[in-house]
């Protein structure tokens, strides 16, 4: 079988597709396994195996039109067996169904926008499967004809990246070259894609003065407005910001190396994750039981509010990260 998968965005949600990619690149009728992602979101796929064709398409670019037309174009002439449309848009499926073959999605109660319905052949989901990683494995499962509706749920399998099968190039003196020993510093990610992920400055000022066995704080950051932040939180605490952006190659080692990442639901704290580090997470907005980083070394803070989770990106009675408490995060930093 020649399988494409369909997910476009966004940095945390394609961590999140790893296991599912991992089920069709480990089934012996999948003899080829491309990939669609939006260009901007094209870095992510550094961290797939080698053999993972992936295919950008410019969906925010000058030409969007002429971009998604060009791309069917293209995969067209692949002649796929099957699509696996993880994103559960109305794009997506529009998309994938141009390309002229059976699309599996997501099961139907679950889609964001109803209409793409119409467009996939939706895979009912078990009613445990809860974590969207479980999820996206039942689309994969489903294509390779392992989909039907069964008495348990498919088992939470945590995302893993190895380096070693990836474009990714480790250097070793980047830790070296910022100043930083292996393990004697903490990452910690103060940006969150939607403005209610945010934790108040001063709560991570306080974090960052209680890491444990007198850790670097390290602010990371993607994009100029994070960047002041981290340098602005950096000059706080005595800590340290990234001086500039990293590629994956870099990122992927400043994470291996460091003792713990703390950050909310952001693609950074869930390629963390993936690369074996132990994490802290808070959670108001968003839900730990759908997208949170499972297993012994990964922790959870819970704000809990009566109007939560939510899943909205702006609030007009905002406060989920204000009822995260700094002692939390630090209590879990010195378990870890």
């Amino acid at each position: 079988m020649r399988v494409l998968v369909v997910k476009l965005s966004a940095f945390g949600d394609i961590i999140h597709s790893l296991p599912a990619l991992d089920d069709l690149l480990q089934c012996p009728r999948v003899r080829e396994v491309h990939w669609l992602v939006d260009e901007r979101y094209g870095f992510v796929t550094e961290v797939f195996p080698r053999r993972v064709r992936v295919h950008t398409v410019a969906l925010k670019g000058s030409h969007p039109v002429r971009s998604a037309w060009q791309t069917i174009r293209g995969l067209r002439r692949l002649r796929l067996d099957a699509i696996v449309d993880l994103q559960g848009l109305i794009k997506s499926a529009v998309l994938a169904r141009a390309c002229g073959s059976p699309v599996y999605g997501i099961d139907r109660s679950h889609l964001r926008e109803k209409a793409s319905g119409l467009l996939i052949r939706p895979v009912p989901f078990h009613p445990d499967e809860r974590h969207v990683v479980q999820q996206y494995r039942r689309v994969a499962t489903a294509v390779v004809g392992e989909g039907a509706y069964r008495d348990s749920p498919l088992p939470y399998e945590a995302p893993h990246i190895d380096l070693t099968e990836t474009a990714c190039v480790m250097d070793r003196g980047l830790t070296t070259h910022l100043g930083l020993k292996e393990k004697g510093y903490v990452v910690l990610h103060a940006a969150g894609g939607w403005e209610t992920k945010q934790l108040p400055e001063a709560t991570w000022l306080q974090v960052a003065r209680t890491l444990p066995d007198g850790a670097i704080p390290v602010f990371s950051w993607g994009n100029e407005t994070e960047r002041a932040l981290a340098r602005s939180l950096a000059a706080g605490c005595d800590g340290l910001a990234l001086p500039e952006r990293l590629d994956m190659s870099a990122l992927c080692e400043l994470l291996m190396q460091a003792h713990a990442v703390v950050g909310a639901d952001t693609g950074l704290l869930h390629l963390a994750a993936a690369l074996g580090t132990p994490t802290v997470s808070f959670w108001g907005p968003s839900a730990s039981w759908r997208s949170a980083p499972l297993g012994d070394t990964h922790w959870q803070i819970e704000s809990n509010p009566d109007c939560g989770p939510c899943f909205q990106r702006t609030c007009d009675h905002f406060i989920c990260m204000d009822a995260i408490r700094p002692e939390a995060i630090a209590q879990a930093l010195h378990t870890l």
